[in-house]
């Protein structure tokens, strides 16, 4: 049995996603034991991006209007230039989201993913990285950014880029298996 059995995790994305920013954690994900399933606005297939061209298409497990944040131990987002940007505009993929932090559920985002959670307006004090493109977005939303390979605070786990996907899975893991950690109460409003 793996560190993960009985656990169920949402991959919260848009076509865009950066292809191994999905695949990679999902694989890391299985091979502990977790159920994980695509969650996307999209209600059959999301398309990943790899680098600088289109690539895989993936089937979307549950849509997201049919998707709930009660049945998932974990939220993972997937970066990429194009899937974050889609989603933070979306009210639905904001809430969800915001959902898993004031519920005190793990929540992992790599690379640009981390543009979804500023929607939220729940950043403030957390400690972070992501791209280096968007850790002024970050710290606006009252982050403190570290260029690290994975910065993690209190089940909130980030990292950079693809590079970072090893140290990203491993703590993305041990997050999970720890579980919740004491909701968040309070919520602020975006600043912008």
């Amino acid at each position: 049995m793996g560190k993960l059995t009985g656990k169920r995790v949402a991959i919260l994305t848009e076509n865009g996603f950066e292809e191994v920013e999905l695949t990679s954690p999902k694989k890391a994900l299985e091979g502990e034991g977790a159920k994980v399933d695509i969650v996307s606005p999209q209600n059959s297939k999301v398309k990943a991006w790899d680098h600088d061209h289109w690539s895989i298409e993936l089937p979307v497990d549950v849509p997201l209007d049919k998707a709930d944040t009660e049945d998932y131990d974990a939220l993972v987002i997937p970066g990429g230039v194009i899937n974050p940007d889609q989603m933070r505009i979306n009210q639905d993929c904001v809430d969800f989201a915001q959902q898993f932090l004031e519920a005190g559920k793990p929540v992992a985002a790599i690379c640009h993913g981390p543009q979804l959670l500023i929607e939220t307006g729940m950043l403030q004090g957390r400690n972070m990285t992501s791209f280096p493109s968007i850790r002024t977005d970050l710290e606006n939303a009252g982050v403190t950014w570290a260029d690290l390979e994975v910065v993690t605070d209190n089940g909130l786990v980030t990292s950079r880029s693809p590079k970072d996907l090893d140290a990203f899975n491993r703590r993305m893991i041990e997050e999970i298996a720890q579980g919740a950690y004491n909701p968040v109460t309070t919520s602020q409003s975006p600043t912008h």
